[in-house]
């Protein structure tokens, strides 16, 4: 009877070392992905920052007057007399 309380003291106390290990390697294992989604979180705010940056970059280059005035003075392009223009209907 003895051996078996024995046996039964061994086991619960290994079962509460495992449960124990197991709740600290959770623990470590939560606040180590926890650390990582911070990181990967202020990646994507950078990101969304250069994405707002970039679009008004984009918007002020293709304005209806840049690009005529880039045809203008780089290409020495005009426009066309109006009695120069065609309409073609088909």
């Amino acid at each position: 009877m003895i051996r078996r309380d024995l046996l039964l003291v061994i086991f619960l106390a290994a079962a509460t070392f495992a449960t124990a290990f197991a709740v600290v390697h959770s623990k470590h294992t939560s606040r180590m992905l926890f650390k990582q989604s911070r990181v990967l979180q202020d990646l994507i705010d950078q990101a969304s920052i250069e994405e707002g940056r970039l679009q008004i970059e984009e918007s002020t280059l293709a304005r209806y007057g840049r690009i005529e005035e880039l045809a203008t003075d780089e290409l020495g392009m005009i426009s066309p007399a109006h009695e120069a223009i065609r309409t073609v209907v088909e």
